[in-house]
């Protein structure tokens, strides 16, 4: 039996098109492997939304063809084959098979492949419908549901709308039936993704898009789950979808909204819909309406023509309207984006520098504002013996998203019995961006004794 051993690079849409690959591999009768040196086909998903993403490809890449045995064939499939196919081929002559980001499903014709090859369609995304064979590649307590591809925004920075094509929305019907045979497979908490959650069914004629009427649809469906929501920008969230949030326990107070900067001048130039204000006041509604609600946001510095006195306004941002994840980028001057032929490209110098004063200051707000979180209860997931040491464990509290946040150090966990599982967890202390807490029972058999300790 034929090994294949598959790595994902970039964003969790790329993973469940991995994990469509695997399927559909699984299905042909191919055996799955993590074994690199065993492989007898090594697949790898890449990313190429910026140059460092593009760099970590070209570096995976290289270290595959350095050390799969001499038989073995690599084959390259997404964004980076669809984007800059004439690159990958110009540095990697030693490649089988090529797969455009949209030609997901050729993925057994790319690995039976006598001979090199390629498969470049003109679809320039990939969204599984029908009865395609899916493999979760991610723990068996949660997954991801991709609900549409492509964008229909603008920003002057991105070149996601060139990579991925138009917007395209899965039918409610389909998001709702592979919903379903996620909790059917055990998943315990479903992350919705897009390119913005917001924008969903706007290509299908709704004007103000159809995500509210979505999760009460999957709400309708019974079941002990958490559901999030990733990326999704501030002049989507409407006073119906925060009913919908506020309605429900199950849906997880936890909001990806990325906003990338706050000065008027800057996000002009990005073409962003939001203004500074705004932003301000959307932050300020959300934590009224939703008290309990963690907001994770992206912040660029360094775009063409950002002056000190508009960075200073960023800094200032964050010290009066603490957001509980940021994930900090350095402007990416990306060839086929409108910022990059702005004038004003500031020094990579520059950028460098204020990237680490706005680190520092985020590291700054949060050592006073997590300690909002000490002596709180909150259901934790339980993942895993802390990686380095079984002397501890880790979690995730419902505000926290697997992969890009912080976690739960539990330093007391008797009480675990399983992983994946949800149980009590007192918040004792902080560490960096971290919380430290100890297990007190499961969920499941506490939840009175939860609202007693709280009062």
């Amino acid at each position: 039996m034929s090994k294949v051993s598959f790595t994902s690079l970039g964003c969790p849409r790329n993973l469940v098109d991995t994990e469509v690959m695997l399927g559909m591999l699984l299905q042909a009768g191919f055996e799955i492997t993590d074994q690199l040196e065993e492989a007898d086909y090594l697949v790898v998903n890449t990313c190429g939304f910026l140059e460092a993403s593009r760099q970590e490809s070209k570096d995976v890449i290289e270290e595959l063809l350095s050390i799969k045995k001499k038989e073995a064939k690599v084959i390259v499939t997404g964004c980076m084959v669809s984007k800059h196919k004439e690159e990958v081929q110009k540095y990697f002559p030693g490649i089988h098979f090529l797969l455009g980001s949209g030609d997901v499903e050729g993925i057994l014709e790319a690995v039976t492949a006598d001979r090199k090859g390629e498969i470049l369609g003109t679809a320039k995304s990939y969204l599984e419908q029908g009865e395609i064979p899916r493999k979760l590649s991610t723990p068996k307590h949660y997954a991801y549901l991709k609900i549409s591809e492509g964008c229909r925004k603008g920003c002057a920075y991105c070149i996601i709308p060139k990579i991925k094509g138009p917007l395209q929305s899965k039918t409610e019907d389909r998001v709702v039936k592979e919903f379903k045979i996620l909790l059917k497979q055990g998943v315990k908490e479903v992350i919705l993704i897009a390119q913005d959650l917001g924008d969903y069914g706007k290509d299908q004629g709704a004007l103000n898009g159809k995500l509210a009427n979505l999760l009460r649809q999957l709400l309708e469906i019974p079941g002990d789950y958490w559901l999030r929501l990733l990326y999704l920008y501030p002049d989507e969230i409407t006073d119906e979808l925060l009913e919908v949030i506020l309605s429900d326990r199950r849906v997880c107070p936890y909001l990806d909204m990325p906003i990338q900067h706050v000065n008027d001048g800057v996000l002009k130039r990005m073409r962003r819909k939001t203004s500074g204000a705004q932003i301000k006041e959307i932050i300020q509604k959300l934590r009224q309406t939703i008290p309990e609600i963690t907001i994770r946001t992206s912040l660029i510095v360094g775009f063409p023509g950002e002056t000190e006195r508009e960075f200073d306004e960023l800094c200032e941002f964050i010290q009066h309207y603490p957001l509980d994840q940021v994930g900090i980028f350095k402007y990416s001057q990306e060839k086929g984006s409108v910022a990059a032929k702005m004038e004003g490209q500031v020094p990579k110098k520059i950028k460098e520098q204020r990237f680490k004063i706005l680190a520092a200051l985020q590291q700054e707000v949060l050592s006073t504002y997590n300690r909002r979180w000490l002596g709180k209860i909150l259901p934790v997931v339980i993942e895993g013996y802390h990686p380095e040491t079984n002397l501890l464990m880790v979690g995730r509290h419902s505000g926290q998203c697997p992969d890009i946040d912080s976690q739960v150090i539990l330093n007391h966990h008797a009480p675990v019995t399983s992983f994946g599982e949800r149980y009590l967890v007192k918040i004792t202390d902080l560490a960096g961006y971290d919380l430290i807490g100890e297990v007190l029972s499961s969920q499941r058999n506490s939840l009175k004794s939860l609202s007693v300790i709280n009062s």
